[in-house]
């Protein structure tokens, strides 16, 4: 009767234990595995948190890009007031707005609020560039504007094509004045046709218009 007792006793005993230690094993593998699976395998689910950690990482990035932007931005050109009549010019064409600073300036303004300000101080150093003699001066300028708005590696870079980088990267071998001028033209020509349009029907442009008008008005 006791050995009968003790075996049953033994019996219930390893009914309530697990199964074997490879078992065990097994399973606490598979939890593991399935709390980090896109680290151990080649498929990632969208709730896995490498992946929120990942996209968290991409979004500091590009939050960080469009700070580092706003850093050393010169000035706005000084420029007095601009009139109801130069305003009103700015409508009729591209050029005319970038004839005058408070043109270039309230559109620079507009550009910002786009986070493609970059375009306008391209051509603005360009400019810049042209009206310098002095050849030490005209490489160090030249370098600074390759590394500020050409470098890939730059969050101020401008979009430029490969044919346009090709000549860049021939110019700076013996830099001049007219280094960017291909790239110069591009950037003007994206800005006419993307930017602009959006200027002339955003708030900065029909305010100051409104502001102008009822001062005439007043007047």
């Amino acid at each position: 009767p006791m050995g009968s007792e003790r075996t049953e006793i033994r019996k219930r005993q390893m009914a309530t234990t697990p199964e074997t230690p490879g078992a065990a094993q097994a399973q606490l593998s598979t939890g593991n595995r399935g709390s980090n699976a896109c680290c151990f395998c080649w498929c990632c689910c969208c709730s896995c948190s490498c992946l929120t950690v990942r996209n968290q990482e991409e979004e500091r990035a590009r939050r960080t890009s469009h700070e580092l932007q706003a850093e050393g931005i010169p000035n706005c050109e000084e420029s007095p007031a601009p009139t109801l009549e130069e305003v009103n010019a700015w409508a009729q064409s591209f050029d005319k707005l970038m004839l005058t600073p408070a043109g270039r300036n309230a559109f620079r303004e507009f550009l910002r609020t786009e986070f493609s300000e970059e375009n306008m101080l391209f051509w603005m150093a360009c400019e810049e560039l042209k009206q310098e003699s002095n050849k030490n001066v005209i490489e160090e300028k030249a370098r600074l504007i390759y590394e500020d708005y050409i470098s890939i590696l730059s969050p101020k870079e401008v979009s430029l094509d490969s044919r346009v980088r090709e000549v860049i990267n021939r110019n700076m071998l013996e830099p001049s004045q007219h280094t960017f001028d291909d790239a110069q033209l591009q950037i003007y020509t994206l800005m006419h046709r993307d930017s602009y349009p959006r200027f002339m029907n955003s708030a900065i442009y029909k305010d100051l218009l409104q502001s102008l008008s009822e001062k005439s008005t007043e007047a």
